[in-house]
C-alpha cells in the first residue's frame, strides 16, 4: 500500500504533510503535491495533516488507478520538497471545490525545496 495525493490538493497545496514525512517522498508541482509511491513507507502520518483530506491510501483510490498513475508519473518529473512552503494566496477559495483536475491541474514543476 501507498498513500496518494488527490484532486483536493490542486490549487490548495497547503503542504502541512511535507514536514511530517519521515522519508521525504513528496514532490512539488506548480499547483499541487504528489507522493512517490515507491518511496512511501505507508506510515500514514501525512494523511491526518492534510486539512482538505487530499491524501488517501491507494486502497481508497476510487478512480480506477488515475491518482496512482498521476502520483507516480509526476513524482518522477517534479522536484522533491522537504520543507513546508507558502501555499497559494488564494488557496482557501479552492478548498471546497471538486473536479479540480480537469479545470486546473498543471504539469509544470514547482520550485522544490
Amino acid at each position: 500500500m501507498t498513500y496518494l495525493v488527490t484532486d483536493s490538493c490542486i490549487r490548495c497545496k497547503l503542504m502541512d504533510c511535507v514536514e511530517v514525512c519521515p522519508v521525504d517522498c513528496f514532490y512539488e508541482g506548480e499547483n499541487m503535491l504528489v507522493i512517490h509511491p515507491d518511496e512511501c513507507i505507508d506510515c500514514g502520518v501525512c494523511e491526518p495533516e492534510c486539512p482538505v483530506e487530499a491524501i488517501v491510501p491507494d486502497t481508497e483510490d476510487d478512480s480506477d488507478g488515475k491518482w496512482l498513475t498521476i502520483n507516480k508519473d509526476f513524482s518522477e518529473k517534479w522536484p522533491n520538497i522537504t520543507v513546508k512552503g507558502t501555499p497559494p494566496a488564494d488557496s482557501a477559495d479552492f478548498e471546497q471545490e471538486t473536479g479540480k483536475y480537469e479545470k486546473y491541474f498543471s504539469e509544470k514543476p514547482g520550485s522544490g525545496s
